[in-house]
């Protein structure tokens, strides 16, 4: 559990105390991506712009110089699709990766690699790249066939789905295990049942639901309204039920979270997204950028760019003393703040994202969202509502082969 109080110390600098360690990196390793998805937030995606691995050590130092350095960090390689790269280009970059940890004696820092793919382009090459390179997987895959090609399609028009599976069918050949992203639009309220017998009969049984969002160039969402609302609360509590009669673990990861602080009797006073330095993200150019990842190179009236600088002029702690970052550390806190003293579900959720806030509201010192009550209050009344029905249902008797 983290805590909140002031950022800012006594002389009136950022009281280092309160922000990182850095726990999670996310590189733009190009910003090109197959896809043209009618919900991203991403701009430019059409554009084939790579980032040069000659910056990986300097990335790497920027982070192991600073005083937010922690005992582990994961870097994604996210924001474009990272497989229109060669697989060699990953190969490099492990390289250069282990190489920079070793320079600066940090070869016990537990650190791992993960991509996060639409599994259009994978195959047994990929595979053995990813196993090569110890590389996690995340793909983002959004349930049977019409509906997920309703929004992730090609430039052409045509569906991503068919080759989608065979991406996922080359991960299950080649024994390597993955979670899955999805998001959830008003195509897929209606059917929770064939939405769970997709994840079930693929075999895929570690999913994250993202609501579609309003962000970015997406400046609307389906799932908007409380009709909505009230069928996606439906929608969790079907899927749930029938993860139960199956007995198949599908784990939602938005029951997880508020299960394992249920059981540890924990709260939340912050999340990683509004915590300075819990959270490095790096564009393919070196610009960087703290709190949400999909904040990253968004420009605004209110804020300009959200980002700090770039790696090649600025260290991560010369960052914090800019009147940017100042400016948007104010906000933030002062949104925090705000869902602290007048939300219920605060403890659960730590004062929501910054990206939700600036996109619905225009302002990161706001509180409730959109984002949030799918995200955190409709799973939240879903679980607990399960939780006072009693234990869970009883299991089918599965008869053993003979």
């Amino acid at each position: 559990m983290v805590i909140v109080s002031s950022n800012v110390s006594s002389n009136g600098r950022p009281d280092l105390n309160r922000f990182g360690p850095i726990g999670l990196v996310v590189v733009q390793s190009t910003s090109l991506c197959n896809l043209d998805c009618s919900y991203c937030y991403l701009p430019d995606r059409q554009k084939k712009r790579v980032f040069d691995l000659d910056m990986l050590p300097l990335l790497v130092s920027r982070i192991l110089e600073s005083p937010y350095a922690g005992p582990e960090f994961s870097l994604v390689w996210h924001a474009g699709e990272p497989l229109t790269l060669p697989t060699s280009w990953y190969d490099e970059a492990t390289t250069i990766l282990q190489r920079s940890l070793k320079e600066h004696g940090a070869e016990e820092l537990e650190f791992t690699q993960h991509v996060q793919t639409n599994a259009t382009l994978i195959n047994d090459a990929w595979c053995d790249c990813f196993r090569r390179n110890r590389i996690v997987v995340g793909i983002s895959v959004d349930g049977p066939e019409d509906i997920h090609d309703a929004h992730r399609r090609f430039r052409n028009g045509r569906g991503s789905h068919a080759m989608a599976m065979k991406g996922i069918e080359a991960l299950h050949r080649n024994d390597l295990p993955f979670h899955c992203i999805s998001v959830v639009t008003s195509d897929a309220m209606e059917q929770p049942e064939r939405m769970y017998r997709f994840f079930r009969d693929n075999g895929i049984n570690d999913v994250g639901f993202n609501v579609e969002e309003q962000e970015g160039i997406n400046t609307s969402s389906s799932m908007q309204g409380s009709a909505m609302e009230e069928n996606y609360r439906d929608f969790l509590r079907a899927f749930w039920r029938l993860s139960e009669q199956d007995g198949y673990p599908v784990v939602l990861r938005e029951f997880e979270q508020v299960i394992s602080l249920i059981q540890g009797n924990a709260r939340m006073t912050q999340n990683e997204l509004n915590r300075p330095f819990s959270i490095l993200s790096v564009d393919w150019e070196g610009n960087f950028s703290t709190f949400d990842p999909e904040l990253l190179s968004v420009a605004s009236d209110r804020y300009g760019s959200f980002n700090l600088g770039n790696l090649k002029d600025l260290s991560l702690v010369e960052s914090t003393h800019t009147e940017q970052f100042r400016r948007l550390m104010a906000d933030m806190t002062s949104g925090v703040d705000t869902c602290q003293k007048g939300c219920e579900y605060f403890g659960l959720c730590g004062g929501g994202n910054g990206s939700n806030k600036f996109w619905e509201h225009g302002t990161l010192a706001s509180s409730e969202t959109n984002a949030c009550r799918f995200g955190t209050q409709i799973p939240v009344q879903v679980l607990l509502e399960r939780f006072e029905e009693g234990p869970p249902l009883p299991q089918p008797t599965v008869k053993q082969a003979v």
